[in-house]
């Protein structure tokens, strides 16, 4: 066969291109002037005028000059158009129907409209090219297509803290609750997409809110006290999709605040987290698989405690993923995070990210032996300027070790409750602080009362002047009077 233009080698697959040099060992003696054509002839019993195309084809074309052409008839059903159209459309009317049923109902009608029948071989073929997608689209509607065979964008971080993205789950595992029953938790992640390392996470029976994705987002910021987990900072980029707790006003302001740009997905096509997917098929493949309680694997064990599963999944992000050889970066999350020379940005203090993110409040009156809430008592020294006044809290639902307050929209305060703190108030330094404000008082007491004395005293002057005027006649006697 002739090809009037020849592609370049790249296009041709590898079983091409080793054919080709096959026929270049064959004819090289000839190319490089030790030996006749003739002579290859008689010692292969290839034909001398195959050997001579070959020739010609890689004096013009090269090594792709060697690769056969294919037919151009090949793959060629030979079926009218017409019927073609008919098998295809009766395969994109049915979602399911064999290749038999096909054959079938084109063959009846073309003996009704007077076509070429077709034979099942024929059909077989034509049914088989047919492009996966168009049926997809055909069956199942343009949004499945879209999920399966849309191109999508894929973001790619070049740093650390670059690139954050959020998701949540409900886990495959049934736990028990505080009454004792069976419950699916939800769970929350946090991932940085350069490293894949886990910046924050929430678990929780509760749907996601914002109030935990606040809580979330202030743990993968701040700095851990776990050494093991150093993952933390302000992201430049945090990508959600468009559920009610990511596009809070709450979370919107925060994110203003910190200089973090949000990125929402496209509504209704929760695509490009495929990352974050991924790690939630991880930790059903590498955690929940081997607990009790897994809905994919029912067993009679005894199941787990919520905190027990809590406990579970804290060791397997900071221990197990986080330091595990990625298959994609090659590398552990943890190391790929904290390469060399990278310095996270941070908020000024820890108190103006709770200012930010925990917004969880409760109005409160400050009692004499401090703040009473959840059946806990919270104490400071500065609170004693506060007694018998009412205040709020802020507090963090999973913390209640202690509580920040507030008196008139300013933060004087954190209250500590020693029942649930390893923290203690001495009795010293309470006596300190009322004797303080007592005397604080006083001062007040006596300086309210030397301006009240001054005010009567002065008060009591006025009358004695005004009966000194009353005395002098006003009648006038005299003209010059």
């Amino acid at each position: 066969m002739k090809r009037s233009d020849y592609e370049p080698l790249s296009y041709f697959n590898d079983e091409q291109r080793a054919a080709a040099v096959d026929i270049y060992k064959i004819i090289k003696p000839n190319i490089i002037g030790e030996v006749s054509l003739s002579r290859i002839s008689n010692e292969t019993t290839i034909p001398l005028r195959t050997l001579q195309r070959w020739k010609n084809g890689y004096q013009k074309y090269g090594l792709s000059g060697l690769i056969r052409s294919p037919r151009s008839d090949s793959g060629s059903t030979k079926v009218d158009t017409t019927v073609q159209s008919l098998i295809e459309n009766t395969r994109l009317n049915y979602r399911r129907i064999s290749i038999a049923t096909i054959h079938r109902k084109v063959s009846a009608q073309c003996n009704q409209q007077s076509l070429p029948v077709s034979s099942y071989k024929q059909v077989y073929r034509i049914v088989k090219s047919m492009p996966n997608s168009i049926i997809e689209l055909a069956h199942h509607g343009v949004k499945s297509y879209s999920e399966k065979y849309d191109l999508i964008y894929i973001r790619e971080a070049e740093k650390p803290n670059e690139f954050w993205q959020a998701d949540h789950t409900l886990l495959d595992i049934e736990v028990l609750d505080g009454k004792m029953q069976r419950r699916r938790p939800w769970l929350s992640v946090i991932m940085d997409d350069y490293s894949r390392a886990i910046a924050g996470y929430f678990i929780s029976f509760d749907a996601p809110s914002a109030i935990y994705t606040a809580l979330m987002l202030h743990q993968a910021i701040w700095r851990k006290e776990n050494s093991e987990w150093p993952i933390c900072g302000i992201p430049e980029i945090f990508y959600t999709d468009h559920g009610s707790d990511f596009t809070s006003r709450h979370l919107e302001q925060v994110a203003m605040d910190l200089k973090i740009r949000l990125v929402f997905s496209k509504k209704g096509v929760p695509r490009g987290r495929g990352k974050i997917e991924r790690f939630f098929l991880s930790i059903n493949q590498l955690l929940l698989e081997s607990l009790p309680g897994y809905t994919k694997n029912r067993t009679t064990e005894k199941l787990l405690t919520i905190q027990e599963l809590e406990k579970k999944i804290e060791y397997f992000l900071i221990y197990d993923y986080n330091h595990r050889i990625h298959s994609s970066t090659q590398k552990t999350p943890v190391n790929n995070w904290n390469r060399s020379g990278f310095l996270p940005q941070m908020p000024e203090s820890l108190e103006d990210l709770d200012l930010l993110l925990l917004h969880v409040s409760k109005s409160r009156k400050v009692h004499s032996d401090g703040i009473r809430f959840q059946g806990f008592c919270y104490i400071n020294t500065n609170l004693s300027a506060y007694v018998g006044e009412f205040v709020q809290i802020r507090y963090n639902p999973q913390d209640l070790a202690e509580v920040r307050v507030f008196f008139q929209n300013k933060y004087p305060s954190t209250a500590i409750s020693p029942e649930l703190s390893d923290v203690t108030v001495d009795i010293k330094d309470i006596v300190a602080a009322r004797s303080k404000r007592k005397q604080q008082l006083k001062n007040q007491v006596s300086e309210i009362k030397s301006v009240a004395d001054t005010l009567l005293e002065e008060k009591a002057k006025e009358p004695a002047k005004k009966n000194r005027k009353d005395k002098k006649s006003k009648l006038k006697r005299y003209f010059n009077d």
